[in-house]
This record gives C-alpha cells, structure tokens and sequence, in this order.
C-alpha cells in the first residue's frame, strides 16, 4: 500500500477519507489495494480509514485482532456491536465526505462491493458518502510504461496470429479440406501456447453466419460449424505475455470466404467502423485538450452513429471495457447501456472500443482496437485498426 499516493489521490479529489470495509471477505478491492493477503478468512468486520491527511485509523474485532497487522496507523478493538458503532462515530467524527466502495443507484456494480445496511450506518454518523469508483481504477487500472510495453508486445504477436488465422481459411478451403470454428479456436490456442501467450482459461471466438449474432458465442466440437465459400466470419482473439504484471490485448475482426463481400454484410461493417473511428474521436478531442470525459460519453457518441443508420436495437452491449492484467479490467468501461459508467478516462488507461451489429439467425459484425493514453495525454491506438472487411481466398 502506498499511503502517501492515496492521501495524494484523496485532497486532489476533494475528499476527506476512505473507509475500507470488510466481512467474509466481499470486497477484493480492498484486499487489493492495500496489499492485504486475501487467502484467509475474515470471519468479523474489519475497518480502515485513511484521511486525507493525518494517521489511518484500524478497528478489528478481538477475535481477530491481527487481521491488519501489517497496516500502518493506530489500532482499537471492539467487541460488541454498539461498541463498533460508537468507535465508528468517534472514528468519522469531523468527516463531512467519505469514500467508499459504493456507486449510487449502482451505476458503478464493479465497485458497489459495500452492503446497503453499511451505507445506512456510516450515513447515520453525518458522513456524506462518495464513490471511490475513480480512486480505484487510479490504484487498479492505471499501466506504467513497462505494463505498456507488454500490451504492446503481446498486441504485435496477437496481430500476426490474427493474419495467420484467416490464412488458415483460406488454405483449407482449396485444399479442399474441412475446418471448424472449434478446430480454428484450437490452432489460435496452440500458437498462442508456442508464442508464450496465456489468454487464462477463456478462449477466443471464433464464428460464422449466424454464429457470430451471439457476442459471447463459444463454439463446442458438437455445434461448430465448418468454413465454406460464402462465410461470413469473426474472429475475437485476447492474450498477454506469460509474465508478471503482463497486460492483456484484445482485437476483433471480420472477414469473408470468397472475391466479393456482400453488400448488407460490407454495409454493416462500414457502420461499425464508422461508429468505432467517431468514439476514438471524442477520446482524442477530449485528451487533446485535457478535459475530462466520462466512460459513458464516449458510448454515447459511438451508439448514435448506429442508432440513427437504424440498427440501434442491435448493438446489444457495451462500446468498450477497460483493458489490464486480466482482460476485463477495474478502470472505467465505454459504457451507457449495460451501467452508467461515470469513471473518467485518464493518462495510464488502456481499453477496447468495440461497437457492433448482431442480425438474430443471419450474421453479425463487430471491430475492435485496443486504445492508450499516454501520460501527455496522446491518444495511442496499439496495432492496426481494420478499414475493410477481409477477402478470404
């Protein structure tokens, strides 16, 4: 735990604490941030305020008085219940805004960990109560440079298999040999093992047709289908380096089994990419002029390109989710529809932008970039972005 860098984080927000909670170990954020071991189980409400300024301030039961041993700050212990929220009260005394692991209306669920009756309690003490969504991801999604690099790394070698996958296609087709979506998603798994990438236990999608109208479609050796002439196909590949601190990169793209794409096909990849190109706008508008922006802002923007061309109630997720050591990381998601992301983007953040089109029993589309803000707040997309639809011959 790095206190001076929370407190830092706590007066720049304008915030005068930040309570951590746990019981039966329900908050990992907690756990994580302040280096706590979670393999062990916490059998009784543990506390630990740190003020913007001054010593943190633990309060453990006495069945389980080491539970924060290894936290700087003061100790008291407790044992009944009106004794934890009398010490509680004389703890928050003087607090006007806390933080907590809480997002109003569950805006935020990723970071909504704290209980209602919690909420209830501190409330009751005259504290207002604040989201610590952005004072997470400031300690949970930000990347140094060398995380960067590993995104970088793993991006050009994600690339290259993504190549190599479509070629894949094409061999077998005029060699006249069969090939599955589940035999492809088996190759990308063997190259991904031979370049010594680890996409931890969650495959790639690979799918065609009506397969690839189902956003999460995994396919199975029973229900693949087989590549043939007139294929529409995506592909979803994910991964990073087998290494420590290693980040994830993710991409999307879709190509088609034949000389000449289809026209609806071709027209719906075109109004993602144009959806795509118009989110990474804002994000680069925005940087440029270091104002902030919000996660769902940049959904906005990327869902009324598709919406006003007709499709609105076929983009059925997200724009984008943000990107770190696993692939679905805790910074703030492109994101209006699932949640009302209101984290803001900002310089040490990666994560996919990734609008799409799913056509129920016919096809869907989707393409995805992985995007970084630089610490001067350029914007970096890593690796190419796909324009046109690929011609598999």
């Amino acid at each position: 735990m790095n206190l001076e860098r929370i407190q830092q984080a706590l007066r720049q927000a304008g915030i005068d604490g930040w309570l951590f909670y746990d019981f039966h170990n329900r908050d990992p954020i907690s756990y994580r941030i302040l280096g706590l071991p979670s393999d062990k189980f916490t059998s009784r409400r543990w506390f630990y305020f740190i003020p913007a300024n001054g010593s943190p301030v633990k309060l453990v039961h006495r069945v389980e008085p080491t539970k924060l041993d290894q936290l700087p700050g003061e100790k008291k212990y407790y044992s009944a219940w009106r004794q934890l929220h009398q010490m509680l009260r004389e703890i928050l005394q003087g607090v006007r805004r806390v933080a907590m692991q809480y997002s109003p209306l569950a805006a935020v669920p990723y970071v909504a960990t704290v209980d209602a009756g919690t909420v209830e309690l501190i409330r009751s003490f005259g504290a207002e109560i604040v989201s610590s969504a952005n004072l997470v991801q400031t300690f949970e999604a930000l990347l140094d440079e060398r995380a960067f690099q590993t995104h970088q790394q793993a991006g050009f070698i994600i690339q290259n298999i993504k190549d190599e996958a479509f070629l894949q296609i094409g061999n077998f087709i005029r060699e006249g040999k069969k090939l599955t979506e589940y035999d492809l998603q088996q190759w990308i798994m063997e190259r991904f093992e031979q370049q010594e990438l680890t996409c931890m236990g969650e495959f790639p999608i690979v799918a065609v047709n009506e397969h690839a109208a189902n956003p999460h479609y995994e396919p199975t050796v029973k229900s693949s289908a087989a590549f043939r002439p007139g294929d529409m196909v995506l592909i979803d590949l994910w991964a990073k380096l087998k290494k420590a601190g290693a980040i994830f990169y993710d991409i999307t793209w879709c190509g088609y089994v034949g000389d000449k794409t289809p026209e609806e096909y071709n027209k719906l990849f075109q109004l993602v990419r144009r959806a795509r190109q118009t989110a990474l706008k804002l994000v680069e508008e925005k940087m440029s002029r270091r104002e902030q922006l919000h996660g769902y802002e940049v959904d906005d923007v990327c869902r009324a390109v598709i919406e006003q061309a007709g499709y609105g109630e076929y983009f059925v997720h997200r724009t984008g989710h943000s990107i770190g050591e696993e692939v679905h990381a805790n910074g703030a998601n492109l994101d209006n529809l699932e949640t009302c992301d209101d984290r803001l983007l900002m310089p040490g953040m990666c994560f996919s932008i990734e609008p799409g089109i799913y056509l129920e029993g016919r096809m869907g589309v989707r393409t995805e970039i992985n995007v970084f803000i630089q610490q001067d707040y350029r914007v970096t997309v890593v690796g190419a972005q796909q324009e046109e639809l690929v011609l598999i011959r």
